[in-house]
């Protein structure tokens, strides 16, 4: 299935404002914008009195469809910054088919002069703005932004989130009918939540009907400007006539919500552990992060350079959605870090060694925007490249290389974190409704819940060791930088990797070693990398000169991976094992019962790990995955994606196995 993404093509009248050329319509009105949004949306929502009666650590939720320039999302943005408890959370999920560029989000912001508080932190975000689901935190984590770039009616239905109002406003119903349908109106009402309200600026009389059939209530009111009338409304119930929605799994359902003190233990500070602190510290909660040893990022997220490696589908797989999701996720991350020492955005090309290879990269170009990749012929490659390459390949051009321990260092800098090196967690045990994380008679630490994210050493867990993770040793080899070596402009991959340098040192690698358990570094691993590099490219080994060739004298860095069978993470509630097998048995007989027994959740107990080689692409998201599931907010991934990366679908396979 190709993914057409086009962004906006806009025409700019006189007075700098954008138009549609595809829908021949205004972003907004020509007379005030401003003040017809806040009537429209703002004050038809009652949204001043429903942000000032929010009590602490509560969320609000709001929909739209059409993000346009983002107005709607800055204008209720600056209100609930204005009312709303300091500890409570705005999510602002907007549905867009055709983005704006940033160029062109930044000309249209800037007729707005009084919201650029708002928009200079939307601009600074906004990266990397891709198919599916992209998620942009945004005033310390107190604003999330969830945009579904794509068909509304494709991207609705895969949206798990309860919205406590509704802003419709995609181009006017007779410009743009797709997106004032029966099937959408539908989508609305089943993720609104009970009460939910409505409104929109037009009051097109079959508009208002098919809203009502819906399941709202909706009613004329006097409109603003040259709008005579506009419609609002709330949410009655789903009409007897609506047809049954996707029935939720109950081992895929939302575990019950932890309640008390709002403390959390994250084991393993690597990527997933750091991520998963910072997602839940961002939303208030008082984080303790245990680490085995001395620091930080100490085994596999210490690599010195790792890659944005995007290995994606053309066939629109979960791992593929999860990677085009996470990419864009740790992309805006990362410009909160200092290009150069942590991490440089200067591009992934990855290399057409072979026909097939070849092949495989013409598809993928075709699946996906030329934004986010697109196929360069070899004289175009080794340009950009800056030394001889003998194919062309694809290239990622926001991709780059990334310092993992300055992430990791920096998602555990909020002051809600606290970081425990030399913990070394061996037991957990429930008391009292506390988990407790033991070293032999020792009690460490204790919270209700707990976030395990110690790569394969979760399996050290009663609770999780029946998770299928398994370990792959991974060495890297770093190679000292030369005034020749230096013109390497872009990370290359083929079937190894070299980044440009990073503090005089270049990084090449990476070996996968499927029976070695010994982490130190070894000169045949060395030597593999090197010719993994010569594959790439012998003009850059010559450049590299004969001080970088002798494999026993080169320094490097091995550890483990950790991965799963299907390649996707796992990340999730993770339920009581032997229960499961009982609650769930008739899937051994008969694979498509689903029955109706609540899921035997080990409460408050969570895991994010199996990232793989995908670590810096999959572990941030994963945090903000698993944020959402603790405190019951709307998922940042499709559902289908989310269930994916469940712990649960191992168990659920190995029932369905023994049919």
């Amino acid at each position: 299935m190709t993914i057409e993404m086009p962004n906006a093509q806009l025409d700019w009248d006189d007075q700098g404002r954008p138009h549609s050329r595809l829908f021949d319509d205004v972003y907004f009105s020509d007379k005030s914008g401003l003040e017809e949004t806040r009537y429209v949306f703002i004050e038809q929502n009652a949204l001043r009195e429903r942000f000032s009666a929010l009590p602490a650590n509560a969320h609000f939720v709001i929909g739209e469809t059409g993000f346009g320039t983002g107005l709607n999302f800055l204008c209720a943005w600056q209100l609930f910054d204005e009312t709303a408890h300091p500890e409570a959370r705005l999510h602002f999920i907007s549905a867009e088919k055709y983005p704006l560029t940033r160029d062109d989000l930044q000309r249209a912001l800037a007729l707005w002069p009084e919201l650029a508080h708002y928009s200079e932190q939307l601009l600074a975000s906004y990266w990397a703005i891709h198919p599916g689901f992209q998620t942009l935190s945004l005033a310390n984590g107190r604003v999330t932004l969830t945009l579904l770039i794509g068909d509304a009616l494709e991207q609705l239905p895969q949206l798990d989130a309860q919205v406590d109002a509704w802003f419709l406003d995609g181009f006017a119903p007779a410009k743009n009918r797709d997106m004032w349908t029966p099937e959408l109106f539908a989508q609305l009402a089943r993720l609104a939540a009970p009460e939910s309200t409505l409104s929109t600026f037009t009051s097109t009389g079959w508009v208002r009907r098919a809203l009502n059939e819906a399941g709202f209530k909706m009613r004329r009111t006097p409109g603003i400007g040259h709008k005579w009338e506009i419609l609002r409304g709330v949410f009655l119930g789903l009409p007897e006539t609506a047809l049954p929605g996707a029935t939720v799994k109950p081992w895929f359902a939302r575990p019950p919500q932890i309640s008390g003190p709002r403390t959390a233990l994250v084991i393993g500070g690597g990527l997933s552990g750091c991520a998963s602190a910072n997602s839940l510290a961002k939303r208030g909660w008082k984080v303790l992060l245990l680490e085995r040893h001395e620091r930080l990022a100490k085994e596999a997220s210490g690599n010195p350079q790792g890659v944005l490696y995007l290995k994606l589908s053309a066939h629109g797989t979960a791992l593929s959605q999860m990677i085009v999701c996470g990419f864009g996720y740790t992309r805006r991350v990362l410009e909160h870090l200092q290009r150069g020492r942590d991490w440089d955005d200067c591009g992934v090309l990855q290399l057409g060694f072979n026909a097939k290879e070849a092949e495989r990269q013409e598809q993928l170009a075709a699946a996906f925007p030329p934004a986010l990749v697109h196929v360069l012929d070899q004289p175009q490659a080794q340009a950009l490249a800056g030394i001889d390459l003998a194919h062309g390949g694809l290239f990622y051009p926001e991709g780059g290389w990334v310092h993992p321990p300055a992430l990791c260092q920096f998602q555990t800098l909020h002051p809600n974190v606290s970081v425990l090196t030399h913990h070394d967690v061996l037991q957990l045990n429930k008391v009292q409704g506390q988990w407790q994380a033991c070293q032999g008679e020792q009690v460490l630490a204790s919270a209700p819940v707990v976030i395990l994210a110690g790569a394969a050493e979760v399996k050290r867990f009663p609770a999780s060791s029946g998770l299928p993770l398994k370990r792959i040793r991974g060495q890297i080899t770093q190679l000292l930088e030369t005034p020749q070596s230096a013109a390497l402009n872009t990370v290359v991959c083929a079937e190894g990797y070299v980044a440009p340098g990073r503090l005089g040192e270049h990084t090449v690698g990476a070996s996968f070693d499927f029976h070695n358990e010994d982490l130190s570094t070894t000169p045949e691993g060395h030597q593999g990398n090197l010719d993994l590099l010569a594959e790439i490219s012998p003009d850059l080994v010559q450049r590299l000169g004969e001080a970088n060739l002798n494999p026993q004298t080169l320094q490097g860095w091995a550890a483990f991976r950790c991965t799963s069978p299907d390649y996707l993470p796992i990340v999730g509630p993770l339920a009581d094992a032997e229960a499961f097998s009982q609650a769930y048995a008739v899937l051994s007989k008969d694979a498509r019962q689903v029955p109706d027994t609540q899921c035997p959740w080990l409460d408050g107990l969570y895991v994010n790990s199996g990232h793989g080689s995908r670590g810096l692409i999959s572990a941030p998201l994963s945090g903000e995955l698993l944020a959402a599931w603790i405190n019951d907010e709307p998922l940042p991934l499709p559902r289908p994606v989310a269930e994916a990366c469940h712990p649960n679908r191992f168990a659920v396979r190995a029932l369905v196995r023994r049919l």
